[in-house]
């Protein structure tokens, strides 16, 4: 597993949206983080249509979290951003015909078992 810069940078945005009490424009975030607006516009409306954080538009608007920095499990976001994280594909295949005899297969599941138990246990407090 391995998580690409759109999930990165969803938590790099996710963490300035929790350490602000006002609305941040993207332009903030683009300057201070040096991500490009064209990248933070496409991450952005992933986190808006997923209800991850609300936008207001005007002079004084911009991006908000909608809920408490402790209520985001980084779990949620990054596979909000990623999709499933199986670290290899048999982990969701049902069908796999080698599930019941495959000896990398009880590895692969407890892998990602803890990866998900580690990822859901952590919230965006954890990172402020």
């Amino acid at each position: 597993m391995k998580v690409s810069t759109k999930g990165r940078y969803a938590l790099i945005i996710m963490i300035n949206l929790a350490k602000s009490d006002t609305y941040l424009s993207l332009k903030e975030i683009s300057e201070k983080e040096n991500i490009s607006m064209k990248y933070l516009e496409k991450i952005m409306s992933i986190l808006v249509k997923n209800n991850l954080v609300k936008v207001s538009h005007g002079k004084n608007g911009g991006y908000m979290l909608n809920k408490k920095p402790e209520e985001y499990s980084l779990g949620d976001i990054l596979r909000i951003c990623e999709g499933d994280m199986a670290p290899a594909p048999c982990i969701k295949d049902e069908t796999c015909e080698k599930m019941n005899t495959c000896e990398m297969y009880k590895f692969w599941n407890g892998l990602y078992d803890n990866m998900n138990d580690y990822m859901d246990n952590k919230t965006l407090k954890d990172l402020l």
